[in-house]
Order: structure tokens, then C-alpha cells, then sequence
């Protein structure tokens, strides 16, 4: 595991290279943070922290804050503690929900080797369900935004308004550029070589199949999403930013946020900006805009 997170790690430096804030600064404070835990309590909050069994495994999860429900769903080979930027901002108004995907973090996965995008989707409705949430808000980040698609076309009653960030639809080259490709494949390529993989191995390898064989979205399947939603990328992504044009243009409800000078790390490196617009965009109605509109 502590190869794959190395492998991401390096994925979103090269991301990040163009950037107009001090990445390398920004993602030192944010790594800081992460490893200290009278600071950031949260992935390991024994005040709040719980499990929901159900669906072959157990789901690790925390909940913060009141009001209407907020779920946060995090990226590939990730956990809760991505989002110490957004959880307690959005704790001050909203019921955050917030779980480490199936196999991953604490929500371990022992018993099946095979992992889907749609497995989780139906992971998160499972737990709305356990915590009698009819609907939420829901923010996702990579793998997260995908799930979040998924959870919007497969359960629609759960999802208010969705912010989705750096997700695609396909794993090839219309989506993450081959320069990407040839940071992570290798690693996939050298797991899937070995005859024998040891306890870490096989999660390092369940985690970059994913990565490197799904999710298989119709573009043409989002226009059966009612939610609202808010798609957002960096200019210098690790997703092609014609591909996420693409999930707004193919969605019937959706506002594009391209951020400039940023990578695949909008949350951490832009965390204000976005906190800020997110919330902007929850509590805002949706509008169409047209005709004379566009001039406004």
C-alpha cells in the first residue's frame, strides 16, 4: 500500500508542476498535518468513528457536524483523511458523512479479490441507508467523483447536488494522457507479472487494477441524472480537460469549474476556493441559463 500511495504521490507532483500556487509548499503542509493527530483527528476519530457491516465487509466511517447530509467520497488508494480541508468547513453547516472506500483505509476487504467503481456506489448507498439518509449532498475527488456519477445513475434518490473533481469515465487516452499512463501502468503491469503476491501486493494490485482497467461510463448514460451538478478540473490535471468537459456537456443539470494553473489537487492546494464555491453552488438553486441570459 505504501507503494501505491508513493505511485499517487508522484502522479499528482507531476500534475502539479504548473501550478501557480507553491505546490510543493502546500502539499508539505498538508502531508505535516496528516501526521499529526491531536491536529487532524480525523481517519482515526475514536469519538465518532464507526463501522457498518453489510455487503461482504465493513465500512470505516466517520460523521461530523448537523443539518442536511453532506457525503464526501475520496480518490484511489486514499481514506477520510484527504479531506481535513473540507470537513470541518463544511461540519459548521452540514451532517458530513465521510468513509474510507472498500478496501481501503480502515474498510477492509479481505474476502474478494475483485473491486468495482459500481460496487462502491452501492457501498455508499447501503451506508446512506443504515443511517436512514434518504438524500445527500455529495462531493467527490477522483475515484470519488466517479463513484459519485455511479451513485447518482444507480441510486438518483440519493444524490441532492453533486461537486465532483478530477473524475473520468474511461480508463485510455481520451480521458488521462499517456504521460500519466506511463507512471502507473508499469507498476499495475509488474503486479499483474508476479505468480505469487504477498497481503500488501495483492491490495497494491486490487487498488491499480481499478485504476487501470475501469470504470467503462457511456457518456451518453449521464443524461439520465436528474441532481445538479458542479464538474470541476484543474487546467493541468491528470484527467484531460476536454474530458471533463465532456461529464458537463453530457450532463442535463451542470455548471464547469476549470480551475487555472492546477493539477488533480483542486481540494488541497485550492482548498479555500473551493470550499467556498461548493458550498456556493449547494446553497444556491440551480438555474438554466439561455438566451438573454448568456450575456449576464
Amino acid at each position: 500500500m505504501i507503494r501505491l500511495f508513493s505511485l499517487i504521490s508522484l502522479v499528482l507532483t507531476v500534475a502539479l508542476a504548473h501550478a501557480q500556487v507553491d505546490a510543493e509548499k502546500l502539499m508539505g503542509e498538508f502531508e505535516a498535518a496528516l501526521k499529526d493527530p491531536k491536529a487532524v483527528p480525523y481517519g482515526h476519530n475514536k469519538e465518532t468513528g464507526k463501522y457498518f457491516s453489510g455487503r461482504g465487509f465493513k465500512m470505516y466511517y466517520e460523521v461530523y457536524g448537523s443539518g442536511e447530509p453532506l457525503l464526501i467520497i475520496h480518490g484511489n488508494g486514499g481514506s477520510i483523511n484527504n479531506f481535513i480541508y473540507q470537513i470541518p468547513y463544511f461540519a459548521q453547516h452540514y451532517k458530513v458523512i465521510i468513509a474510507d472506500n472498500r478496501a481501503q483505509g480502515r474498510s477492509h476487504d479481505y474476502s474478494n479479490d475483485s473491486l468495482t467503481y459500481e460496487m462502491m456506489a452501492d457501498d455508499y448507498a447501503a451506508l446512506l441507508d443504515s443511517l436512514k439518509i434518504d438524500s445527500a449532498y455529495v462531493i467527490g475527488w477522483s475515484d470519488g467523483g466517479i463513484n459519485g456519477l455511479l451513485l447518482a445513475l444507480r441510486h438518483p434518490e440519493k444524490v441532492k447536488k453533486m461537486a465532483l473533481v478530477g473524475a473520468n469515465l474511461q480508463p485510455d487516452t481520451t480521458a488521462v494522457p499517456q504521460e500519466v499512463w506511463d507512471l502507473v501502468r508499469p507498476s499495475y503491469e509488474a503486479l499483474a507479472a508476479k505468480p505469487t503476491l504477498n497481503a500488501i501486493e495483492k491490495s497494491s494490485f486490487k487498488l491499480l487494477r481499478l485504476l487501470c482497467t475501469q470504470p467503462h461510463i457511456d457518456p451518453a448514460s449521464l443524461g439520465q441524472i436528474k441532481a445538479p451538478a458542479l464538474i470541476i478540473g484543474g487546467d493541468h490535471d491528470v484527467i484531460r480537460e476536454e474530458h471533463t468537459l465532456l461529464i458537463y456537456k453530457s450532463l442535463p443539470r451542470a455548471y464547469l469549474w476549470i480551475v487555472p494553473g492546477s493539477g488533480h489537487s483542486v481540494p488541497i492546494l485550492y482548498k479555500d476556493e473551493f470550499n467556498k464555491t461548493v458550498e456556493r453552488f449547494f446553497k444556491t438553486p440551480y438555474k438554466t441559463i439561455s438566451g438573454q441570459g448568456r450575456f449576464m
